[in-house]
């Protein structure tokens, strides 16, 4: 049976932000993987042991180090209970993932460019925060420039999105009944049941504080002095952007964006763009990013070429303590049972991950509402929830809220809710139906994918160092 194995965007950037990686192996080479590799551990001069292709699909590799990152990884990553993968797992599902890339080319499965971009600069924008925003940092860890990370970042991105459209497509018509999951769940051995840790049910409601306009005005003002400034030529743009621009992803690039199409940008941004005519600056114009001041580039039919400089107002202390007040009175009436916590999230939080589940956190790997509080990323919210008892709803509490989109933090004020705290138990029907669901989805995705790698094989070039023979990938099982 084919294993597959679910990774989170972070093994994508654990296979290129490696300070050891060393990628010396060629693509552009199509022979066999016995003349393809000089012996087994070939040194450089200086002694250092070169990276080693252990497999080709078509023109796609898997070289050792990709390995080697990917199985610690789903160690790291494995869902509590279950057993972690074997290298063997991974490597085959690292194999699939190559064949689905090999025959999307076949079958025209294809994504855009811009989709790619777009997420590129999302991802690249978190790993920068995590670096404080310097991206000399960055350069001094890993050696290499923001371009030359960002451009094998997109490499594995595109990858990515490439086998989840693969997947979709392969999977779509998969359905899941109760009775697929009671004859999954019975199939276990009963001493084979998965043991689960204590979990924990906790929602949160976030309100954003409303920036005023007083503090939009201070942001508008600035900008059009940073215009007036390129206007009257003691400036550039691209400098100005450098400077100035909060988009981590094309400030290092003078603001650079590349050609959109028409509805792959934020509706204010492109209806000003296509407003401007080329070398034009306008006037900042606000998105739900922050406010833009566009330059247009060129313009080809529906496609634009523009650059920007994004800055984000910045709430003010009076804005603050006015979503503490309005959390504070939204949690009065759920203390006086006016209305539900679930009800009160849906209708009123800002944060859209939990608010469509009624505020309740989810565990990433079952999409159930219990999780252990190692799931928790955030310190301070392990430490308050342990401090909390059942049915425990918090006063408003500040926090910094990282926007997925740009990597900043953005001051948030939240209250938590401590519904319920379930004991550590062997696994059953009743109290882990979610889990099993999911653990019932991925076999029987492992089997509809099974039958079209048996197909899929004989359609692409496989070779496959004889060291991992041993993993009877190619084999129908």
């Amino acid at each position: 049976m084919i294993k597959q194995i679910r990774y989170s965007y972070s093994i994508a950037l654990l296979l290129f932000l490696s300070a050891n990686t060393c990628l010396w192996a060629q693509e552009s080479d199509t022979s066999s993987l016995a003349s393809a590799e000089t012996p087994k551990k070939e040194e450089r001069p200086s002694g250092q042991v070169l990276d080693k292709i252990i497999a080709k699909v078509d023109n796609h590799i898997i070289l050792e180090s990709d390995l080697q990152k990917a199985y610690l990884e789903a160690v790291s990553q494995s869902q509590q209970g279950f057993e972690a993968p074997s290298r063997c797992d991974v490597f085959e599902s690292l194999l699939i993932n190559k064949l689905m890339v090999a025959k999307s080319e076949i079958d025209s499965v294809l994504v855009s460019e811009a989709e790619v971009l777009i997420q590129t600069d999302q991802r690249f924008s978190m790993v920068l925060s995590q670096f404080g925003g310097d991206e000399e940092s960055l350069v001094e860890i890993y050696g290499k420039t923001a371009d030359q990370l960002k451009a094998e970042m997109q490499d594995a991105i595109k990858e990515q999105m490439i086998v989840q459209k693969m997947q979709g497509k392969i999977a779509e018509d998969l359905t899941v009944s109760p009775a697929d999951v009671r004859k999954f769940f019975e199939g276990i051995p009963k001493d084979s049941l998965p043991f689960f840790s204590a979990e924990v049910s906790v929602g949160q409601i976030v309100k954003k504080p409303e920036v005023s306009k007083t503090q939009k005005d201070k942001v508008i003002s600035q900008m059009m002095e940073i215009k007036k400034k390129i206007l009257d030529g003691e400036e550039d743009f691209a400098s100005m952007a450098r400077k100035y621009s909060q988009d981590p992803g094309s400030a290092a690039q003078g603001g650079d964006l590349g050609f959109f199409r028409r509805g792959e940008l934020a509706p204010e941004y492109e209806a000003t763009s296509f407003a401007l005519k080329p070398g034009e600056i306008s006037d900042p114009v606000e998105s739900m990013f922050g406010f833009h001041m566009i330059q247009l580039l060129e313009r080809r039919g529906n496609t634009f070429n523009t650059r920007h400089i994004l800055i984000k107002p910045e709430p003010s202390e009076e804005d603050v303590v006015r979503a503490e007040k309005y959390l504070d009175s939204l949690r009065k009436e759920i203390l006086a049972d006016k209305i539900s916590f679930a009800k009160a999230a849906k209708e009123h939080s800002d944060d859209r991950e939990t608010s469509d589940n009624g505020g309740f956190f989810t565990d990433p790997n079952s999409g159930s509402n219990r999780l252990t509080l190692r799931t928790l990323e955030d310190p301070v919210l392990y430490f308050t929830i342990d401090t909390m008892k059942v049915g425990d709803v918090t006063v408003p509490m500040r926090y910094d809220d990282v926007d997925q989109r740009s990597g900043r933090s953005e001051p948030s004020v939240r209250i938590l809710f401590y519904k319920e705290r379930f004991s550590a138990h062997r696994a059953n029907l009743k109290d882990d139906y979610e889990k099993l669901k999911q653990a019932t989805r991925r076999k029987k995705e492992e089997d509809i994918l099974s039958n079209w790698f048996v197909l899929a094989k004989e359609e692409v070039f496989i070779d496959i160092d004889p060291q991992y023979d041993r993993c009877e990938v190619l084999q129908e099982k």
